[in-house]
């Protein structure tokens, strides 16, 4: 195997269940099983899907800001509550239970990383949630 740097930016970080770890192209792939570390330079709402509800059914994830700044918002569990807001600074992160529903609002241009399995992870637009 040659050992060479990887461009965090360029590339998914797999993490297979079998110990061996690969960078791949960026493809988010719901049906994988494994881990996955991504890193994402962000610019507005809409490259993290702000307008859409994920969830991950199979693991929890890390959602850690590298650079700028974000707010990760949590759907609300009961009818009635309001969502629930925890602002994520640059060089902190917040683990996301299992099979919460969320999503990231950006307070300006970030460096974003992440890492959960994807296998069963869903989108939901925020309007029909």
């Amino acid at each position: 195997m040659t050992v060479a740097p990887i461009d965090l930016f360029a590339s998914f970080i797999h993490l297979d269940q079998g110990g061996e770890v690969r960078a791949e192209r960026p493809v988010f792939d719901a049906a994988r099983d494994g881990w996955q570390v991504m890193t994402f330079h962000v610019e507005t709402d809409a490259d993290v899907h702000g307008d859409h509800w994920e969830v991950h059914p199979d693991a929890e994830e890390v959602v850690a800001c590298l650079a700028g700044g974000i707010r990760l918002c949590f759907r609300p569990e009961e009818p009635g509550e309001e969502e629930a807001e925890v602002r994520v600074a640059a060089g902190s992160a917040v683990i996301v239970p299992r099979g919460r529903w969320h999503r990231i609002a950006l307070d300006g241009p970030s460096d974003l990383m992440s890492v959960t399995m994807p296998r069963g992870s869903r989108l939901e637009p925020r309007a029909t949630a």
